[in-house]
C-alpha cells in the first residue's frame, strides 16, 4: 500500500512538471521568432515578408504600395532588389564579432585552412575522382568529332561596297576598312542581317556556308576555297 500511495502522491507533481515545460516551451518559441519583420519608430509595416531582411532599413519600411503590383507603375526610380537577395560583403578578419574573425571561417588547422591553394582541381582526397569514373569517348582526345574548328565570320553585307567584277577576300576588305581586324587565320561568309547587293564579284574564303554561296552565285559572282595552311586557292 505504500507504494500506491508514493505514486498517488507524485502524480499531481508530474502533472505540474509537465505543464511547466509546456509553457517554458511556448515561451521560448515566441521568443526565438524574430524573422517576422516588426514595425518600430512608430512606423507600420504591412509587409507579409516571413524571411530575415538584411537590409535594416527596409525590415520597418512602408512597402505596401509596391507589393500592390496591379495597381503600381514600375519605373526608374522605384525599382528595388527583393529583401534578403542583396547582401553585403562580409569582412573577414576584423574581429570576433563580426563572425568571421581570426581563422575567417577556416577553422583551427588542416589542410584547408593552409595559405595558397590546398589541393588541385578534381582532388578527392585520395579516392578514385569523378573525372577517372566516367567513361570515356571512343577515339583520340583531338581526333576526329572531337575538335572543333572556329573560323573568323565574314557577312555578306560586309562586301557590298565591293565592285563589280573584283576579287574580294579578308586583307582587302580590311585595307578598305569594310571589316576589323580577326585573331582566327581562317575565315568563312555567312548570310548577315542585311540584303546582299554586290554582283559580279569573286569572294575568296576558307569556307562557306550553304546560303552564303548561293546568294554570291545568284547575283552572278564565283567563290574560292582557299588552303588553310598557305592560303592558295585550291577549289572555286
Amino acid at each position: 500500500f505504500s507504494s500506491i500511495s508514493h505514486i498517488e502522491k507524485t502524480k499531481p507533481i508530474t502533472m505540474i512538471r509537465s505543464l511547466l515545460a509546456v509553457v517554458g516551451m511556448a515561451t521560448m518559441a515566441a521568443a526565438f521568432s524574430s524573422f517576422t519583420p516588426r514595425a518600430s519608430f512608430g512606423v507600420a509595416s504591412t509587409s507579409s515578408l516571413s524571411m530575415k531582411v538584411f537590409d535594416w532599413k527596409r525590415r520597418t519600411a512602408d512597402e505596401s504600395a509596391l507589393n500592390d503590383v496591379e495597381n503600381t507603375e514600375f519605373t526608374f526610380d522605384n525599382l528595388k532588389p527583393a529583401p534578403g537577395s542583396r547582401q553585403q560583403k562580409k569582412r573577414k578578419g576584423r574581429g570576433i564579432s563580426a563572425g568571421q574573425g581570426a581563422t575567417c571561417g577556416f577553422g583551427m588547422r588542416g589542410q584547408k585552412a593552409r595559405s595558397g591553394r590546398p589541393t588541385r582541381s578534381g582532388f578527392e582526397g585520395g579516392q578514385q575522382p569523378l573525372y577517372r569514373r566516367l567513361p570515356k569517348f571512343v577515339g583520340r582526345p583531338m581526333g576526329p568529332g572531337h575538335s572543333k574548328t572556329i573560323y573568323n565570320v565574314i557577312k555578306l553585307d560586309e562586301l557590298n561596297s565591293a565592285e563589280a567584277g573584283s576579287t574580294v577576300n579578308f586583307e582587302g576588305l580590311l585595307e578598305t576598312g569594310a571589316i576589323t581586324k580577326s585573331k582566327y587565320d581562317i575565315h568563312k561568309v555567312v548570310v548577315g542581317r542585311e540584303e546582299f547587293t554586290a554582283k559580279d564579284i569573286t569572294v575568296q574564303a576558307h569556307a562557306f556556308t550553304k546560303s552564303a554561296r548561293a546568294a554570291i552565285e545568284a547575283n552572278g559572282g564565283k567563290c574560292e576555297l582557299l588552303k588553310a595552311s598557305t592560303g592558295e586557292v585550291i577549289a572555286a
